[in-house]
């Protein structure tokens, strides 16, 4: 079940804006103290568990959202039934701005997910009087197409294995950039998500898998992946 926690306006520069993990890494981290204030006013604290939906394609867009832990899976139904997987998002994302009145795709929960989430109305009110977080806003756009540039070059001509080894290294570099740097690489989606991101069988992610692990390009542990040949992973993605 879906949790809300209201904001209190009392909480002052000391509430939940300041105090949050992944500010520097995301949308606020442009804003100031006075700002903040503002903007935790708006906000409506989310937690949602395994599973739950943020939003569903083709609902009204009625609300922005800011990842704050936990991971998302975002996707479209094809009309066939079957499902591609467009992406996850991390903590510090930034999910739900659209050219229409309604969700192009959908995203849920993969684990426990909190999330700050913002009327729409009320958020483009909020950027329309500070120019600077729309150059920020601006920034999260131009990185979600870039990284959608590299879906297109993923789904494209490469190889299974050149494909698994991009998507591992890629994740790599994600989680480095919120600060996960373990030597274990956290995959806490399943394989039939990865299947699904990479337009791939979940028996061929599976194998290809196996396959590393045989050749001693990595080890599969509980809960993610260990690379032991770094430097053979990055040559094959960027093949």
């Amino acid at each position: 079940m879906i949790r809300t926690i209201s904001p209190n306006p009392n909480r002052g520069t000391f509430g939940r804006c300041s105090a949050c993990n992944v500010r520097s890494l995301s949308i606020c981290g442009a804003l100031d103290q006075n700002d903040l204030v503002e903007f935790e006013r708006i906000a409506r604290h989310i937690h949602l568990a395994p599973n739950e939906a943020l939003f569903t394609a083709g609902q009204v867009a009625s609300s922005v959202h800011n990842l704050t832990a936990g991971v998302a899976r975002l996707y479209k139904l094809l009309p066939d039934g079957r499902r591609q997987v467009i992406g996850f998002a991390l903590p510090g994302d930034f999910l739900g701005t659209m050219p229409s009145d309604r969700y192009s795709f959908s995203a849920d929960a993969i684990d426990a997910v909190s999330i700050c989430r913002f009327p729409v109305d009320v958020f483009r009110h909020f950027i329309e009087q500070r120019p600077h977080f729309l150059l920020r806003i601006n920034e999260f756009a131009a990185r979600e197409l870039m990284l959608a540039q590299e879906q297109m070059l993923l789904l494209g001509r490469r190889t299974a294995e050149e494909k698994v080894a991009a998507f591992l290294v890629g994740w790599r570099a994600r989680l480095a950039h919120i600060g996960d740097e373990r030597q274990t690489i956290s995959l806490p989606m399943s394989r039939q998500d990865i299947a699904d991101y990479l337009g791939l069988t979940i028996e061929t992610v599976s194998r290809t898998l196996t396959r590393f692990e045989r050749e001693k390009m990595l080890v599969i542990v509980s809960g993610g992946v260990r690379l032991l040949d770094s430097t053979r992973a990055e040559a094959m993605a960027a093949a």
